[in-house]
């Protein structure tokens, strides 16, 4: 062997070492985030499936792993079970859950506006609130039920006194069976639902939660409490929520794209794009601050305004103290805000 060749092979195999120390470095340096979703992939959860597909988590240097929800899956439980870094929740079932002994935090908050609805049937004779006395309501539960029961509070009806509570799944037909004067919907979902199986828009009557004054923060991103100690956590989150905020923007500025990559996530097959371009779209009216500088920050009016009225449950309040700002934290948003 000439000294020449020998020492190609001696550059060849330092290159090929380096190669490979490098790519062992690159797949070292990808932080591996879970998170667990509310509910089934759809466009209620669009920006995290944006900021996947476009690679903007990659970019972030994150390895996201998105789980999807359904009927028997709760995001507290996955969480207080370790098996989820950062969840989906509604703040209802995160400050009950969090006085229950799961201490979740609010991070970052994605809708600004409740998308809640109580749909009814206008042929019940119902044209007011004070029409719902003495009517039978499907009311979703798993704690989804809170802002319900305390609007209802509010209006001074009790159940099974005033109105009788029917359990509702996750679908509309106790109103297209007859089963229920009103049901549980949410604007970009389960009212459309109705509309597809054949009902008009006239035959229909809402009460938006928003407009009863008895609306609570849905979709927002939670953490454990402990985990926010850790200062290397905190940086993790700060990229994951400057990548899904950027998801977030992109889907709402692109609701046709969005939904084209919603039904891809969708194992059952059933998606359409037209279903989900239309949810996107309502979806986008609940999230007022998107393409500002103020996309995901969690307004403390806000948070006091939906822990008031969680307080105010009469006899049967969703929570009993007053978290104070345990229960929210701006310091991931911040760092995200500066990256």
């Amino acid at each position: 062997m000439t000294n020449k060749t020998a020492f190609r092979k001696h550059i060849l195999a330092a290159a090929t070492t380096m190669a490979m120390a490098f790519t062992v470095t690159g797949a070292q340096a990808a932080e591996t985030v879970t998170l667990q979703l509310k509910w089934v992939p759809q466009a209620q959860f669009a920006g995290y499936y944006v900021a996947q597909e476009k690679g903007f988590y990659k970019d972030a240097g994150l390895d996201v792993t998105i789980k999807p929800g359904g009927t028997d899956i709760s995001p507290v439980q996955v969480i207080a079970g370790k098996s989820a870094d950062v969840i989906v929740n509604w703040m209802p079932d995160a400050l009950a859950a969090r006085e229950a002994g799961v201490p979740l935090v609010n991070i970052s908050q994605i809708y600004d506006r409740s998308g809640m609805m109580l749909t009814c049937k206008k042929a019940s004779g119902i044209s007011t609130p004070a029409d719902l006395k003495g009517k039978t309501l499907g009311v979703w539960f798993g704690g989804n039920e809170y802002p319900f029961f305390n609007w209802m509070n509010k209006l001074g009806y009790k159940p099974d006194v005033d109105i009788k509570v029917l359990k509702q799944g996750f679908n509309v037909d106790p109103l297209l069976q007859g089963q229920a004067d009103c049901i549980s919907t949410m604007n970009y979902n389960e009212y459309w639902q109705l509309i597809d199986a054949g009902m008009k828009a006239d035959e229909l009557i809402t009460f938006a939660y928003e407009d009863q004054k008895a609306s609570t923060l849905e979709d927002g991103l939670y953490v454990l409490e402990s985990d926010l100690k850790d200062k290397a956590f905190v940086s993790k989150m700060a990229k994951f929520v400057k990548a899904t905020l950027k998801g977030w923007d992109y889907a709402v500025a692109n609701p046709k794209e969005a939904a084209e990559i919603v039904v891809e996530q969708d194992a059952s097959g059933a998606a359409t794009v037209e279903v989900q371009q239309r949810q996107m779209e309502n979806v986008a009216k609940l999230i007022t601050s998107a393409n500002t500088p103020k996309m995901g920050y969690l307004d403390p009016a806000a948070y006091k305004r939906t822990i008031s009225v969680l307080l105010s449950g009469g006899s049967s309040p969703v929570i009993k103290k007053d978290p104070g700002d345990k229960a929210m934290t701006h310091v991931v948003w911040d760092a995200a805000a500066k990256l």
